[in-house]
């Protein structure tokens, strides 16, 4: 479930008008700007824009950077990007940052289904006039971190609900000998991991946990110590339910010393349109604190209006 509600009743051509008005005279109306943007849908987002442009000539995302900063314009120019978009800019910043920022790529790969995925890769293309994988290859230094996340960015898994329970057992094993054997060959667990469809590795978790007495990603929390095993976890996880992972994205974004803006707005943009009210529903069992009280406590200004409006927070 969403935590964006927008109107059903819109005129783009009002709102463009309204929102050129607030960019005018001395400093930005951002109550204004958050009034309009942060209530409205993606395809009511993109009518503005396209209206915007008709009128004024101009980019409504290049005017916004211009006008606004900081961690308020990150989040506004993600929020006002197509989602495929918006994953192509957020996967060639991971690219870019290294390996801090490998969760990011595998996020993308395993979250999205794999049509939104062969999407993101040409929306990708389409920017970079590069290939995802083929930034990456060049920008992972060691062999199977390279392997896993160019193999997870390229899948086309099958789609369907269809499960193979002696694979599943079998592909269980594989997987614990992998990890198992710390420096042993991960080839085989990057080929279940990038090839398999959700469903089937769903059943080989599920499989692992009961063979082997605890879960796949514990196991692998007691190991990850290098890029590839946290790679391996993150991809795991979320695969496995990725609501849960976004929980714990958020929870780990404001536990560290110094607020983790990035992964806040990363979760909030990516998830308001989707499943962000469940995320939430986690977030409180989780930690008897509402999401929106949390981050309220951690962010200001309007960075902080922006993000609580898109959490469904009505001031």
């Amino acid at each position: 479930m969403a935590t964006l509600v927008a109107p059903n009743e819109t005129s783009p051509v009002e709102e463009a008008e309204t929102l050129h008005k607030a960019f005018k005279g001395w400093g930005t109306d951002e109550k204004t700007v958050i009034a309009i943007l942060g209530h409205r849908n993606v395809h009511q987002r993109q009518s503005i824009r396209k209206a915007y442009e008709e009128l004024y000539q101009e980019d409504l995302i290049k005017r916004l950077e211009s006008e606004l900063s900081g961690d308020f314009e990150r989040a506004l120019y993600r929020w006002m990007l197509e989602p495929v978009d918006r994953d192509a800019v957020m996967a060639n910043v991971a690219i870019k940052n290294g390996s801090k920022s490998y969760h990011v790529i595998v996020e993308i790969a395993c979250v999205l289904s794999p049509e939104e995925l062969l999407a993101v890769r040409r929306a990708y293309h389409n920017r970079n006039k590069r290939s995802l994988e083929e930034d990456i290859a060049t920008n992972t230094n060691s062999g199977d971190i390279r392997q896993l996340l160019v193999g997870l960015v390229s899948s086309f898994r099958y789609g369907g609900d269809e499960i193979n329970a002696r694979l599943a057992k079998t592909e269980a094993d594989i997987l614990h000998e992998s990890i198992k054997e710390k420096k042993g060959n991960h080839e085989e667990a990057i080929r279940i991991l990038t090839t398999r469809s959700k469903t089937q590795l769903l059943a080989t978790f599920n499989r692992y946990r009961d063979d082997h007495g605890t879960s796949i990603t514990k196991k692998l929390l007691d190991h990850a110590s290098d890029d590839f095993e946290k790679a391996l976890h993150t991809a795991i996880r979320c695969i496995n339910d990725h609501k849960k992972y976004y929980e714990k994205v958020l929870r780990n974004a404001m536990k560290r010393v110094g607020t983790d803006e990035d992964a806040i707005t990363r979760a909030v943009v990516s998830r308001a349109e989707k499943d962000m009210k469940d995320i939430k529903e986690l977030y409180y069992k989780r930690n008897s604190v509402h999401l929106e009280d949390a981050v309220a406590k951690e962010i200001s200004g309007d960075y902080k209006k922006l993000i609580l409006t898109l959490l469904g927070k009505h001031h």
